[in-house]
């Protein structure tokens, strides 16, 4: 195996897999999918959603540097493997859970059924962050 395969292989070992999982999505966030977000979509097209309630145009404009620095912190985070990601990226990821409930309820593009499906879904990284406390101890 050659010097960058062992560091990849090195890296990926520090976590378990669930968790690299969460750390690619907080990169791509973090380095793709926000500066396109922030950058490139056209005001009149922005949506962000906060705690359920979706956010439009300017307002939702504004809030992105928010969610690009969430992510940029979730990507440091799981990357260095910091411990004050816990208990943080539990309680992130539980209010994402919550906030796919709200959404679906009060959204009208949304279903209820779905929303209760798509948190308990969502509950069960939330329930792994929460016992991985000893994964992000030194």
């Amino acid at each position: 195996m050659s010097g960058l395969g062992r560091l990849l292989a090195a890296e990926w070992s520090r976590r378990p897999w669930w968790m690299n999982l969460m750390f690619v999505f907080c990169a791509y966030m973090t380095v793709i999918y926000l500066p396109f977000d922030l950058f490139f979509k056209p005001v009149a097209d922005d949506e962000e959603v906060w705690f359920g309630f979706v956010l439009h145009g300017w307002w939702a404009k504004a809030t992105e540097p928010l969610h690009w620095l969430i992510y940029g912190a979730g990507t440091y985070g799981f990357w260095r493997m910091a411990r004050w990601m816990w208990p943080w990226a539990t309680v992130y990821v539980a209010q994402v859970a919550l906030s796919m409930l709200v959404w679906n309820l009060v959204d009208p593009r949304g279903s209820g059924l779905l929303g209760a499906v798509a948190a308990a879904v969502l509950l069960v990284p939330t329930v792994a962050l929460w016992r991985a406390r000893p994964v992000f101890q030194p």
